[in-house]
């Protein structure tokens, strides 16, 4: 199965957003003896992929969920910098506390487990994940996939260097409702494209208007939760769920709800593999406080192909806009105009994308199989390159002009430094 072995603080400011960007090192330890799934042959009983699940917070222990009741996956470890939230998880997992861990390099570290579930904060993603790719495992991580462009560029060509299989839990593209918008679009049902219109999800948390450093609880590990990020002093209001909301963790509702549906946008519009070429945009962002990402947004972005995009903050949607009709879509929910759309059929000769019905079933079965999953790394990369340009349009203010191939700005050396950050030691890309 695995061919493993051939503002920071209130006080930040926004020109802090501009600093620059882990080979993990892996540990040596003797592990509880599980037998890996690669060793028995296809049709055996016990032919099941070995999983480890990092971060165990809401989404995380979803996944977790989700992976245990697949018949062909064996969750066999979980890591959480939370001692609370990884013996709630190993309790659910129904594993003994000796697999159970606080440091992500000992998941990765052990060679009976065939791929990784990562679900840790927004600017652990890339690191962890390639680092699980160097230690050979397959991964499925959440998304956005990226905390910045530069370090998605790294993530996605190491994932094509290893071979690994990669799955960005964007899971919309596994929803038929999806799928057969961009089909409609992809087809020309509503004429030709040229304008698409998404609708992200406001702030769901109020920005603490002061703040006070306060003791680390007992069984949390907040260095390594911080990680890679610079180091603050521990506040309860900056982990967990609200890290959305710094910029040193996160991209706000940007990213968290824009790598959902400008995902979909991307893919209606046939661009997965590049991006925009021209973005402008303004945002509300707090003066005061400990939240640093941006209020509201109102983003125009400009394809080569000459197709409009504009983001809003609004309910959740993507609409595509055409010479001849129109297709709106979100969970649950499709609408067109004309109508007669909800009932066109796609043709054996017409465009059919990507059939997945169950995003966590179709990494399995690309585990299995070693073909490329719906949502592949470089997908995920593109798809949160665009959520990060539409970040750094509102901080600078002003309009950009950007190269999808090389994945540079035009001629602006100071957007260009925002393309990535640095990491604080010993963490490294």
């Amino acid at each position: 199965m695995n061919n493993r072995r051939s503002k920071r603080a209130a006080t930040m400011s926004r020109r802090e957003f501009l600093k620059g960007s882990a080979a993990v090192a892996g540990a040596a330890i003797a592990w509880p003896a599980i037998v890996p799934s690669s060793v028995f042959g296809a049709g055996a009983p016990s032919n099941r992929i070995t999983m480890g699940c990092i971060g165990l917070g809401g989404q995380g222990t979803g996944n977790m969920k989700g992976f245990r009741g697949k018949s062909s996956c064996e969750v066999v470890a979980v890591c959480d910098a939370d001692a609370g939230h990884l013996e709630k998880a190993r309790q659910i997992a129904g594993l003994a506390p000796a697999f159970s861990y606080t440091d992500f390099r000992e998941v990765l570290a052990r060679d009976d487990i065939d791929a990784v579930s990562v679900a840790a904060p927004d600017h652990w993603h890339v690191p962890i994940s390639i680092a699980a790719v160097r230690s050979g495992k397959d991964v499925f991580c959440e998304k956005p996939l990226t905390l910045t462009i530069g370090e998605g560029r790294v993530l996605a060509d190491e994932v094509k260097r290893y071979g690994r299989v990669f799955q960005t839990g964007s899971q919309q593209r596994s929803g038929s409702e999806f799928r057969f918008a961009c089909e409609l679009v992809r087809n020309g049902r509503i004429g030709k494209l040229h304008t698409m219109r998404v609708g992200i999800h406001g702030n769901n948390r109020k920005c603490p208007p002061t703040w006070e450093a306060e003791p680390v609880p007992d069984g949390f590990d907040y260095d390594m939760w911080l990680g890679p990020a610079p180091w603050e002093p521990y506040t309860t209001q900056r982990c967990h769920y609200q890290f959305r909301f710094i910029l040193d963790y996160s991209g706000g509702q940007m990213t968290n709800w824009g790598a959902h549906y400008l995902d979909i946008a991307q893919w209606g519009n046939a661009v997965d593999d590049t991006g925009p070429v021209e973005i402008v945009g303004s945002g509300d962002f707090p003066k005061t406080g400990l939240f640093t990402t941006a209020q509201n947004e109102n983003i125009e972005y400009t394809y080569a192909n000459g197709v409009k995009l504009f983001l809003k903050s609004s309910s959740g949607h993507t609409h595509f806009e055409g010479t001849e009709g129109w297709v709106d879509v979100t969970r649950g929910k499709i609408d067109t105009e004309p109508k007669s759309l909800l009932t066109s059929k796609i043709g054996p000769d017409e465009i059919h994308l990507y059939e997945s019905n169950d995003h966590k079933q179709n990494f399995l079965d690309c585990i299995k199989s070693r073909k490329d999953t719906i949502c592949t790394a470089e997908i995920g990369h593109r798809t949160a390159s665009v959520c990060h340009l539409g970040n750094i349009a509102m901080i600078l203010g002003r309009k950009l002009k950007w190269d999808p191939k090389d994945e540079r700005f035009v001629n602006d050396p100071e957007a260009d430094k925002m393309r990535a950050r640095a990491l604080r030691a010993p963490w490294r890309l």
